[in-house]
């Protein structure tokens, strides 16, 4: 199991609570979604607009408000792949869940992906 099921459930629910999030795009993040949508204007910062649990699997997901007209298929990302500002009352919540999730995934990995 990678994600602990109580603090990720607290967490949720206390990102959702706090909506809408600031965030930076990893510029690799940032890369792979302008091959997605290459006509997008992508701004180096924007909005958390809704969370999602994609299960252990996919962990915690965010869907991006990127400004502009609201997209057909809004941008939804793992939140591994975002910068939060660390001025955030959830700043320290979200950077431990980000690097336990990180941990688990490289420690599943090098064990052949445990499946």
């Amino acid at each position: 199991m990678i994600d602990q099921p109580e603090k990720t459930t607290e967490l949720i629910e206390i990102m959702e609570a706090s909506l809408p999030l600031r965030v930076r795009l990893q510029p690799t993040l940032k890369s792979l979604m302008l091959k997605q949508a290459p006509a997008a204007d992508l701004p180096d910062r924007c909005a958390v607009t809704q969370i999602f649990y994609m299960g252990d699997e996919g962990g915690i997901s965010c869907q991006l408000d990127i400004g502009g007209d609201e997209p057909q298929n809004p941008f939804i990302v793992s939140i591994t792949h975002l910068i939060f500002d660390r001025h955030c009352t959830v700043f320290r919540q979200i950077e431990a869940y980000q690097r336990h999730r990180v941990k688990k995934l490289k420690k599943r990995q090098g064990r052949g992906n445990g499946i």
